[in-house]
């Protein structure tokens, strides 16, 4: 995207960031409106706007635009990403959800290994312009998703006795979106800067009213009780630090292989093979698991993996060896996510009631979200740092064939790496300490 459109390290950020931003601060407002409305048919409207602004990336003449559409198919995701879960939540009892939650996840995984593989065979292979069918893609998978949707999903009732908290959404939209804003700004080092640190204090005002709005409200979008639920809360934080961690690897390991090693995309694409063919094998698995047992032992052994795929990630990238030493620690994040997709599903939406899977659904996906933004804004600035302090030449974030710039590069990456080591770590204790070694059906 970058040589097509003659953009820059910055601009590529906000091609990531933009998506993520329009996502995050409306995705509260798109739980919400699932469980008002009716969960179908909110879905169908997100995924028909999502499809629109798909169109509207591939045919983006510059940086600029494509930047805009990206935060336009965010928000379409908004509506469109709380509905998938909660839709399979409302279909299960509890004693069954688990179980459920697993094959959704398999599902995810098996298409989500089709996107990277074929997608990096399509660039390895076309021209500079090939990006654009990945976003054309979309139209046709689009349109089958609405005819399923249509034809083989049953319409669930709005629920016309739920006010619309248009103050909560409008104040969760502007205090999010502006949360966001700010940490796009902290990049190449520059953390905190006027328009930055404003933005960021207005962004913590607007939520500290929200809270204040949705305590008081008589129809809140985000009720505050269900926090009182010490494992709904517990596997919101665990969720935050695994997906900050996840978020951080599936930005850099790829910018660290192909601009500082010189792999190709279709080897880079490879390396996240692992990742969807563990999640689909265990997923299953796991949420039957987490359904016998509990989401907490999991979740715990889960994170452990991951810790230990991140810490040889760290220790194994200067060795530049991509098939001997970075594929192997690839299979182990693949195995630790494997764990953990279902149980973390199950954890949130075994600690609701029905009526209430929008929400949840739409909290935890919020949480989720801004963990990758948060990781890819506030991780540029360690990668900025770590590779000016490792001697990097003045082009950084270029491909080029300096041996200065694979070694900052690695550094760079190699740092990321061991922060995520530690969030994972951190993860494993919550979730030994405060998810539920039990789940409520059990």
């Amino acid at each position: 995207m970058r040589a097509s459109l003659d953009g820059s390290l910055v601009q590529a950020q906000w091609i990531s960031n933009a998506y993520m931003l329009g996502l995050s601060a409306l995705i509260l407002v798109g739980g919400a409106a699932g469980d008002r409305f009716g969960l179908a048919r909110v879905f169908s409207y997100g995924i028909m706007l999502f499809v629109i602004a798909s169109i509207a990336c591939a045919l983006a003449p510059t940086a600029e635009i494509l930047i805009v559409a990206r935060g336009i198919q965010g928000v379409g995701a908004a509506f469109m990403v709380p509905g998938s879960l909660a839709l399979i939540s409302r279909a299960y009892p509890k004693a069954e959800r688990g179980r459920a939650i697993g094959i959704w996840a398999s599902a995810a995984a098996v298409t989500s290994a089709l996107g990277p593989i074929i997608g990096g065979l399509a660039m390895t292979s076309g021209g500079p312009e090939t990006w654009r069918w990945i976003f054309g893609i979309n139209l046709p998978l689009g349109a089958i998703a609405l005819y399923l949707l249509w034809t083989r999903v049953a319409r669930d009732q709005a629920q016309s006795q739920r006010g619309i908290d248009v103050a909560g959404g409008l104040l969760a939209t502007i205090g999010l979106g502006l949360f966001a804003l700010a940490l796009t700004g902290a990049e190449h080092g520059q953390a905190v800067d006027g328009q930055a640190l404003t933005l960021g204090l207005i962004a913590i005002a607007a939520c500290a009213l929200f809270l204040l709005v949705e305590a008081r409200s008589a129809h809140p979008m985000m009720p505050l009780g269900l926090f009182r639920n010490s494992g709904f809360s517990a596997a919101n934080g665990v969720s935050f630090l695994i997906y900050f961690a996840f978020s951080a690897i599936l930005f850099y390991l790829p910018m660290t292989v192909i601009g500082g090693w010189g792999v190709t995309e279709i080897e880079t694409a490879a390396a996240f093979a692992p990742l969807s063919v563990f999640i689909a094998a265990l997923s299953g698995a796991a949420g039957r698991w987490a359904d016998k047992f509990g989401p907490g032992p999991l979740l715990a052994g889960g994170s452990l993996v991951l810790s230990i795929g991140y810490g040889a990630l760290a220790l194994v990238i200067p060795s530049q060896n991509f098939w001997g030493a970075v594929m192997p620690a690839m299979c182990f994040q693949g195995i630790g996510m494997g764990l953990v997709v279902a149980p973390l599903s199950t954890a949130i939406m075994g600690a609701v009631e029905s009526e209430a899977t929008g929400i949840a659904s739409g909290i935890n996906n919020a949480v989720t979200r801004m963990a990758g933004l948060i990781a890819v804004a506030a991780m540029g600035s360690v990668v900025a740092i770590t590779y000016t302090a490792a001697n990097g030449p003045d082009s950084f974030g270029a491909m080029v064939a300096d041996p200065a710039h694979a070694i900052a590069t690695n550094a760079a990456f190699s740092q990321v790496a061991w922060i995520a080591c530690v969030l994972c770590i951190l993860s494993a204790i919550a979730s030994a300490l405060w998810v539920p070694r039990r789940s409520r059906s059990a």
